[in-house]
C-alpha cells in the first residue's frame, strides 16, 4: 500500500498465454513467456480498519465511473426511501444516509441491493491481450469506413552445425564444429482495401474477417484505426 505496508499477497496458479521449446541450439516459442496472470489469487495479509455502523452515511462505490448509472441509482433510491436519502457525489460515489446500528444498516443495504436499476448501455471498448494476441470488444463496438494496407513482416533463422574431421586419423588434426546460421527477410505486401462503416458487432466482425489478418496483425490494425477516428471504441491493452 502507499502506507509501505503488506496488505495482501499473491499465490495461485499462474496462467500464461504461450508455449515454448528449445534444444540443440533452436528453440520454438509462441506467444510471451515471461508474464501471466494470476486470477483471484491475492490472500488478505491485514484488514482494513473499518467503522461500520458508526456512522449515518455509507458511501457506495461503482466499479466503473459512470455518471448515469450514478444518477439512476440515486433515484432508485430516493423513490423508495424517500428523497434525501441519496447523492450522487460524483461519477463513482453515491452517499446513502442510513439508520444508526449495525442490524438497521445491514437490514436497510440488503433493501437498497434488491433494488432494480436499469442498466445503461455499456461504453465501446476493445480489449487487447499483448502477451497472447487475443482481442475482445463488447457489442457497442462500431467502425468508420475507412481503407487499411498491413504488410507482413517475417523473419526466419536457421542455425546448423557443421563438423570438420581431419582425412587421416593419425595426422594429428583436430576435429573443428563451425556454426552456420543463415537469415530470411521476407516481407509480403498488402493491398490497400477498404473496411466499410459498421453499425453493429456482427458487421465489425465481417468486416475485420474480411482483411484476412492474424490476431497479432489485428492488434496494430486496431490501433491504427483508433489514431484514425475509425475505431469508435476505447481500445485497453492488458
Amino acid at each position: 500500500g502507499v502506507d509501505s505496508q503488506v496488505y495482501a499477497l499473491a499465490q495461485g496458479n499462474i496462467l500464461v498465454g504461450g508455449a515454448g521449446a528449445s534444444a540443440g541450439g533452436s528453440s520454438v516459442q509462441v506467444n510471451q513467456l515471461n508474464g501471466g496472470r494470476i486470477t483471484n489469487g491475492a490472500i488478505i495479509e491485514r484488514e482494513l480498519p473499518t467503522q461500520f455502523g458508526a456512522g449515518n452515511t455509507i458511501n457506495l462505490q461503482l466499479n466503473d465511473e459512470d455518471f448515469t448509472m450514478a444518477q439512476q441509482i440515486t433515484d432508485a433510491i430516493n423513490r423508495a426511501r424517500g428523497y434525501g436519502s441519496a447523492t450522487a457525489l460524483d461519477a463513482r460515489t453515491v452517499q446513502v444516509r442510513v439508520p444508526s446500528g449495525n442490524s438497521s444498516q445491514v437490514r436497510f443495504l440488503a433493501d437498497i441491493q434488491n433494488m432494480e436499476v436499469n442498466v445503461t448501455p455499456q461504453d465501446a471498448k476493445v480489449v487487447i491481450n499483448s502477451r497472447t494476441g487475443s482481442v475482445v470488444m463488447n457489442r457497442e463496438v462500431t467502425l468508420d469506413s475507412c481503407a487499411v494496407a498491413q504488410g507482413n513482416l517475417s523473419v526466419t533463422v536457421n542455425r546448423q552445425l557443421n563438423v570438420n574431421q581431419p582425412n587421416t586419423p593419425f595426422g594429428g588434426g583436430q576435429t573443428v564444429v563451425t556454426p552456420q546460421t543463415q537469415i530470411d527477410l521476407r516481407q509480403s505486401g498488402g493491398s490497400l482495401q477498404s473496411v466499410r462503416s459498421s453499425a453493429n458487432l456482427n458487421s465489425v466482425v465481417r468486416a475485420l474477417n474480411a482483411l484476412g489478418a492474424t490476431p497479432m496483425d489485428l492488434m496494430s490494425i486496431l490501433q491504427s484505426m483508433q489514431s484514425a477516428g475509425c475505431l469508435r471504441a476505447k481500445l485497453e491493452i492488458i
